[in-house]
């Protein structure tokens, strides 16, 4: 089976594909010649998941999901959520988002957060929703070098290290996107079935 995952983020799909079954060929926007941005107009994570996947669907007549991530933080209502790949500007820089984040929890007694990944798959005609969500806390500096975006700053409930410092086979098997990507493998090979 071929399916198209809709990012540009190689990191993310890396990540995803270890997490996919052998007999599941994943291609990126890349490899099917996709260069546009695919603009994330949604209200929700959902809604901007269904873009991507349905912009591909559309233009290019292929089986495909997609995934939206935000990082929501209880003292901040829920902020940056949908904004968090370019919640410190377009640039959609990791150290600016991280760097704004911290400065405005700067004081704050309440660092709980989670994270949620949402995913949309458009497969035969049909599109199908699953969710991931991982509940943590946001700490008071960087720790490690590993993982991408907000991961050295998040540190996952039950765990005394970030998702920036521990390993990506850990990372995956707790993570928001692990659990969602789970339910969508699990989805498909009862499918296959």
């Amino acid at each position: 089976m071929k399916l198209v995952f809709a990012t540009h983020n190689d990191n993310k799909l890396k990540e995803v594909q270890q997490l996919l079954p052998k007999n599941i060929e994943l291609l990126s926007l890349k490899d099917i010649e996709c260069f546009d941005e695919i603009p994330e107009t949604g209200a929700t994570l959902e809604e901007n998941a269904k873009i991507k996947a349905d912009f591909v669907t559309q233009t290019y007549g292929l089986d495909c999901f997609s995934d939206d991530t935000g990082l929501l933080v209880d003292d901040l209502n829920g902020a940056p959520g949908v904004y968090s790949a370019r919640y410190a500007g377009e640039q959609k820089k990791a150290d600016d988002n991280m760097a704004k984040l911290l400065a405005e929890l700067e004081g704050s007694n309440n660092r709980s957060a989670h994270f949620k990944t949402a995913i949309h798959l458009n497969l035969q005609d049909q599109s199908y929703t699953f969710d991931g969500i991982v509940e943590g806390q946001i700490t008071l500096a960087r720790h490690g070098e590993g993982g991408f975006g907000y991961d050295p700053i998040f540190k996952p409930n039950g765990y005394d290290k970030t998702f920036g410092e521990l390993s990506s086979e850990t990372k995956n098997a707790i993570s928001h996107r692990g659990r969602a990507v789970q339910k969508l493998v699990e989805f498909l090979k009862n499918r296959a079935t």
